[in-house]
């Protein structure tokens, strides 16, 4: 077995990314309902190249960084705090070098719409919150679970996309990454 220093910064982060995924798998809650054992699962409509999904990950993997930041209307910044477009457009800068930027509808106009089947880690979700087509936006990072700056708790954190909140107030999802 390799020792930590000899891996490079990308390895690293690949195991990072590995870490954080099995984390995330066994902190799982049980299905609500058992699936339906009759119908196949389909094959995956949605292929994206390798560089595609690094890209995903690492927007992931910094999405789960700003857990805990306090929320702030307008807020752009982890020091400030954020609102949920200012922390997608933080992050996608920061982990991706991808300047997106304006409010969660103008959001949703950029990238390319996908099937919410095909999210992958580093895809928004656009939710209805406020009587208004894409007024809220997160981060999907897996596992029907997406990381976003809500103002109701004033912090960053998690929630599931099958939530009774936001499941009927789900509107698209889109990915920036091929």
């Amino acid at each position: 077995m390799r020792s930590l220093d000899l891996l490079s910064p990308k390895q690293l982060h690949a195991l990072a990314a590995c870490c954080i995924a099995v984390l995330l798998t066994a902190c799982g809650s049980a299905p609500m309902r058992a699936p339906e054992a009759s119908k196949p699962t389909p094959a995956p409509t949605d292929i994206r190249s390798e560089a595609a999904t690094e890209h995903g990950s690492e927007i992931a993997i910094y999405a789960l960084d700003m857990i805990g930041t306090g929320y702030r209307f307008g807020g752009k910044n982890p020091d400030a705090g954020f609102d949920c477009s200012g922390m997608v457009s933080y992050i996608f800068n920061r982990a991706a070098g991808v300047k997106l930027s304006g409010s969660a509808a103008d959001m949703a106009r950029q990238g390319r719409q996908i099937d919410k089947s095909n999210l992958r880690p580093g895809d928004l979700v656009f939710f209805n919150t406020l009587n208004r087509p894409f007024s809220h936006v997160g981060i999907y990072i897996g596992d029907g679970r997406f990381v976003h700056a809500p103002s109701g708790n004033g912090k960053v954190h998690i929630s599931r996309m099958d939530n009774p909140y936001f499941a009927p107030r789900f509107e698209m999802a889109r990915a920036y990454f091929n």
